[in-house]
Formats: C-alpha cells, structure tokens, sequence
C-alpha cells in the first residue's frame, strides 16, 4: 500500500481507518499494519471523533491580528465567560444570563474573536412559571435578530417553595453557545492566562 495514499486520506482528509478500509476495498487490519509499518501516528478516540464531525477542520478561527475595539471585545468576552458561562463542560462554551445586551455581547465575541458562525450557534430560554412562553421568546427573537424556532423547547420553572421571588425576569433567562472541545479548550487557556 503506498505511504503517500494513507497519509492523503488519514492525515489530510481525516478519515478514519474504517472508512478508509471500505475505500479501498480491504479489511481495517490491512489498514492497520500499513499505519504502523510506515509509522503513522494515530488518532486518539477523542480526535478521531473530532475529526470525524469537523472533516473540513476546526468550525471556528480564532482571530489573532486585533484591532483596539476587537481586543476590548475579546476582553469582555472571556469576562462574560469567566463570570458567566459554564466552566464544568469541557466539549461546549454556554453563557446564560437575563441581559439581552449581555448576550449579544458574548455571541459578538464568538463571531468576531472566535470566528464561529452563527449557524453553529444554540440558543435555550428557560422562563418562570408566571411567565408567557409565547412573549418570552418574542423578546429574545426580537433582541437577538433570530428565529423564534432557534430557542427551541422552553423549559418552564415550576413555583419553588412558598416564599415569593420579586426579582424574577420577565423573559426568563437565555444560554447561547456551540459545541466545540478545542474552542474551550482554547477559552479555558485564555482564562488561565488571565488568572496567572
């Protein structure tokens, strides 16, 4: 088997070895010895399955040549995070809050810093139970310039206990972000950066 085919289709294309054995008509442990006889490094299973849902690369680029404004935006973007955003899930980046200028400020920050588009972007409302699904979500379409059907399911917050909240949000509260085990690897480096 030529050297130059596996590293065409492992290492630039990103296939796996069991696509590439369908590929080429042969077993995966033909592949196998091939990768190990030419010294082929392989994927771990968290790369292979990175590379299998990215196979054009990384969704995301980050910006590195910065303007004045962008590296106040990047600054305010890792605040966000760092105050905001969930820091227990290494795969995914999620800020949720009930400030719609506080939001779109970090989906600013992950377009223009991180470069990722705004398809891959999700969005989740959850609302209080004395709130209107209906008008919650037509607020957060509205500020967010997205269609209703991007919040998806509303998770609505039964009454807790018998004392009463009155510092409730009207709209409930919006967690935007996208899944991506590098670009949080790369947020939680910044952070580091910043704390050290």
């Amino acid at each position: 088997m030529d050297k130059r085919v596996l590293e065409e289709l492992y290492i630039s294309k990103k296939m796996s070895m069991a696509d590439i054995s369908k590929k080429l008509n042969c077993s995966i442990h033909k592949i196998q010895w091939w990768m190990e006889k030419y010294s082929l490094g392989r994927r771990n299973q968290s790369d292979a399955t990175y590379a299998k849902r990215n196979p054009n690369g990384d969704p995301f680029k980050i910006k590195t040549d910065l303007s004045e404004e962008e590296r106040e935006l990047k600054g305010l973007g890792l605040g966000i995070f760092w105050g905001e955003g969930n820091k227990a899930d290494k795969t995914s980046i999620k800020v949720g809050n009930t400030d719609s200028m506080l939001i779109k400020k970090f989906i600013e920050f992950l377009m223009v810093i991180c470069g990722v588009c705004k398809e891959k972007l999700h969005y989740s409302l959850m609302i209080f139970n004395d709130s209107d699904p209906q008008t919650s979500a037509k607020f957060w379409a509205s500020e967010l310039g997205i269609d209703i059907k991007q919040l998806g399911k509303i998770t609505v917050i039964p009454p807790q206990g018998k004392g009463t909240y009155k510092k409730k949000s009207d709209h409930g509260v919006l967690t935007v972000g996208c899944f991506n085990s590098k670009l949080r690897k790369w947020l939680g480096d910044q952070l580091y950066l910043l704390k050290n």
